[in-house]
């Protein structure tokens, strides 16, 4: 038996995500699709093997230079897409007097295809496809003994004789004799080769399958769902050995800020959850690869985040444990006591400081996705400019520019680096970020993680607008965190306090400008009610550091505060 596998499409329905990666190479589990399909036919007897390319050819011979396999796989280029029957016609030199067998590239099934081989080797008629019932795609007519009556709107001009509509996998073993049924040049499409048959008395049969997975990965949806049909069950395997179950549900999560989905997957009695980044738009490091690598870092460390048990980047699929629903904010809300808060956040403050040391440690700076450090540049660019444009400006209304300011910004720029105490910064360190389990706390949300300053982290935990902590309590935290870290092995504490009050402001620049994005752009209404509280702690900030630091930002803080009075 020869194959050709067709992979010559664009992929359109995958755009853009195919435009520098053809499909047939989208992987499966973190397995190349066209290694898959390879190796079916290879284990259904194939003794060569030819592809069809057209777009993004020069990656599909690069990934076969790079693999061997037990029998000859090579590749013929369309410069003009022929179409399905015409990249047949197009190889008629690599076929023999035997059948050979026909797969779309971009399909995904455990069909047996020695099984279909086998089949159309048994009975005497030119042509097998492999049809089963999926209803969006039914568009093959059969009779009741399994023959191919038409395609599409055809219909049989004897309506007494019974049909069934079924679909076309992609499947399908061949004569030799059909290449009599397409023209000599130009594109056509092997369903009208099969039309043509029909209409010269010449029998299709259906190959009918029975329990069976078959899925096409021609849309970004269909992609995803087949990955996650092979990689759930695995993490079920890999998160307990001998994991038995029948079903896995799938609940969706409510989610936050970000725009990635979450779920809970529950087998039995045992959960995963798994986060949805979405699939890879090109070849440089992604937020999900941030994720995986730095989340894999901070757990081989000894650190409490949730262990990862499985991961496909392309895919942007991520299983892992399941901390459960109960996070900081909502634990804290519940405590009447201001004691009781303090002791809680205290030992907070001492994870922190275990992320930050320990964090650092082996940190390799390839893993982040936007900047291996908190520079002066990402301040200026990604809290002042986000707060004059994303909250000032589109949220507000205002007129102010970012020029209005920039001297001010370039000062507090300066300032929040030059008193830093290096280490891990987790930069989004706050109560929905910290879950609550079994009165033991584990770190979420780690995915923009970078080396920068200590005092970061700590600010954004203490001006928590989800919390709303009195400026009592911050300042107690405050302390509480100085007098430990010489204790726990952090160089040059004296940087620490100096240092903290502009990494506050910078934090809530940082805050503002994301809930006016958040709530104009994202059209996350619900973080509307925490922008007063970031209002009340800018203006408080500001007052406690020299008005003449900051005149500028000082009025716009006043001026903010009378409109949420």
């Amino acid at each position: 038996m020869k194959a050709l596998i067709l992979a010559a499409g664009y992929g359109t329905r995958l755009q853009p995500f195919t435009s520098n990666f053809p499909k047939a190479l989208f992987p499966i589990a973190g397995r190349p699709l066209l290694d898959i399909t390879i190796a079916a036919l290879q284990a259904a007897g194939c003794q060569a093997i030819i592809i069809n390319t057209h777009h993004q050819n020069q990656r599909i011979d690069a990934f076969l230079a790079e693999h061997k396999y037990a029998i000859p796989v090579q590749t013929r280029y369309e410069p003009i897409i022929l179409g399905t029957g015409g990249a047949i016609r197009n190889v008629t030199d690599f076929w023999d007097n035997h059948p050979f067998m026909v797969i779309n590239g971009d399909i995904v099934t455990d069909i047996n295809l020695r099984t279909v081989y086998e089949f159309h080797l048994n009975h005497r008629y030119p042509a097998t496809l492999v049809l089963h019932d999926c209803p969006r795609f039914n568009s093959v007519l059969i009779s009741t003994d399994e023959f191919i009556e038409g395609f599409d709107d055809q219909r049989q001009e004897d309506k007494t004789v019974p049909t069934t509509m079924l679909s076309f996998t992609g499947i399908q073993v061949l004569d030799p004799e059909i290449l009599n049924f397409i023209p000599a040049t130009g594109y056509f499409s092997s369903i009208a080769a099969y039309k043509k048959m029909i209409g010269a008395g010449r029998k299709i049969k259906a190959f009918i399958p029975a329990n069976h997975y078959w899925r096409d990965i021609g849309t970004p949806e269909s992609y995803q769902r087949t990955v996650y049909d092979k990689m759930a069950p695995e993490a079920f395997i890999r998160a307990w050995h001998r994991c038995e179950f029948r079903k896995i549900e799938r609940t969706k999560l409510k989610g936050d800020g970000s725009d990635r989905k979450w779920y809970r997957l529950t087998a039995g009695k045992r959960s995963l959850v798994m986060a949805d980044h979405g699939l890879r738009k090109g070849p440089q490091t992604s937020e999900v690869d941030a994720f995986v690598a730095i989340g894999r870092h901070l757990y081989t460390a000894g650190l409490p985040v949730p262990k990862i048990y499985l991961d496909d980047t392309f895919s942007g699929l991520v299983f892992m444990e399941d901390l459960g629903d109960h996070n900081l904010q909502s634990v804290i809300q519940k405590i009447r006591r201001t004691n009781d808060v303090v002791s809680r956040y205290q030992k907070i403050i001492k994870l922190l400081l275990k992320l930050s040391i320990l964090g650092a440690k082996n940190f390799n700076i390839s893993w982040t996705y936007q900047t291996a450090t908190y520079s002066r540049e990402l301040i200026l660019e990604n809290e002042c400019r986000y707060f004059i444009e994303a909250f000032l400006r589109q949220y507000l209304g205002w007129d102010t520019t970012f020029k209005d300011l920039e001297e001010e910004f370039i000062f507090l720029a300066k300032k929040a680096t030059e008193f830093s105490i290096s280490g891990f910064m987790h930069r989004d360190f706050q109560s929905r970020n910290i879950l609550v389990k079994d009165n033991a706390y584990y770190i979420i949300d780690f995915q923009g993680g970078r080396i920068g300053p200590l005092q970061y982290d700590l600010a954004s935990l203490l001006i928590d607008p989800y919390v709303g902590l009195p400026l009592t309590v911050q300042k107690q935290l405050l302390d509480y965190c100085i007098k430990n870290l010489a204790g726990a092995g952090i160089a040059k504490p004296d940087k620490f306090g100096p240092g903290y009050p502009y990494c506050a402001l910078t934090r809530n620049l940082q805050i503002l400008g994301a809930f006016g994005y958040l709530s104009k752009i994202k059209k996350k209404k619900h973080f509307e009610k925490y922008i007063p509280c970031a209002v009340m702690t800018l203006k408080k900030n500001l007052s406690s550091m020299e008005r003449s630091s900051f005149p500028k930002l000082n009025r716009i803080a006043e001026k903010l505060y009378l409109n949420c009075a």
